[in-house]
């Protein structure tokens, strides 16, 4: 058995103390401290065989206190892969780790885009310059609290919001999403739109619909009240006929001499025989002793 095959229950024993290991989806995840990043990358490509380096980068998790930096290796070994998931956290005020270049030398590419979008200094990097963004960019755009500039200055593209066209319709709650700051407190406009109108309670729009409809039947747009059933009843359409209380267009008329003569038919006035039908006049058949 490998050190990769003792995983996760040999956590601490292989990559030192404070390191913590699961596995779920096929994949083994392991998380360091900050102080032991190139030990444990050095540890998964000697002894678990992680020779090959996949990609790195950063993820911004405010309920961990910084930023979490993984990388992903995979070792190919047996014609198996088995792959690895190392993980460390820094703190968003001291973001900084050591270069991984000198034990994987593909990781250089991955901590320059690291740098620029959640701003994760690598000390001991050879060129970390930005790689995807103009060098005038100001920001880290990847962060959670980076602000979405640009809807602010300019609208969102598309269709335009009921209430804010001509047709006069009612006005949707506005809603902004997590990035875009409030045009009225960030921005060219700030201090210069009105307050937004408080939306009422729920409680309270609904105690001032009853209120006002008890008269008059409700407000307009209100549905009116829904007629509920019991499992015993059922539905309209299960109810034998003259049985639905409330469906009085569904009750039969009542019998009366008159409506009893008019729907009758001519064939009830006229029953036939129950005998085999006549083939001709009576004086045409004949025996058959006589044929």
């Amino acid at each position: 058995m490998n050190a990769y095959d003792r995983l996760p229950d040999a956590a601490a024993e292989i990559f030192g103390e404070g390191a913590t290991a699961e596995r779920a989806y096929d994949l083994l995840t392991v998380d360091v401290p900050a102080e032991s990043w190139i030990p444990a990358l050095e540890t998964a490509r000697d002894q678990l065989g992680c020779t090959y380096f996949d990609w790195l980068s950063a993820v911004d998790e405010p309920g961990t206190g910084g930023f979490r930096v993984c990388a992903h290796v995979v070792a190919l070994e047996g014609g198996t892969v088995r792959r690895l998931l190392v993980r460390t956290t820094v703190p968003h005020d001291a973001a900084v780790l050591p270069t991984a270049v000198g034990v994987y030398a593909g990781a250089g590419w991955h901590e320059r885009e690291t740098h620029e979008m959640f701003g994760v200094s690598f000390s001991g990097h050879p060129h970390l310059v930005p790689l995807l963004l103009p060098e005038e960019f100001e920001g880290h755009p990847l962060r959670k609290d980076f602000v979405l500039a640009a809807r602010v200055v300019k609208a969102w593209p598309g269709a335009k919001e009921p209430g804010e066209s001509e047709h006069g319709g009612p006005k949707r709650r506005q809603m902004l999403p997590p990035g875009v700051p409030d045009p009225n407190e960030w921005g060219p406009l700030k201090g210069q739109l009105p307050p937004a109108p408080a939306r009422p309670a729920r409680g309270a729009r609904a105690t001032g619909a009853g209120a006002g409809g008890a008269g008059a039947g409700g407000a307009a747009g209100d549905r009116p009240v829904r007629r509920a059933r019991s499992v015993t009843q059922g539905s309209a359409s299960q109810q034998p006929e003259g049985t639905t209380p409330d469906a009085p267009w569904r009750k039969p008329p009542p019998a009366t001499e008159d409506n009893t003569s008019a729907t009758e038919s001519p064939e009830s006035k006229h029953p036939k025989s129950e005998g085999p039908p006549s083939e001709g006049p009576e004086s045409d058949r004949r025996p058959e002793g006589d044929a």
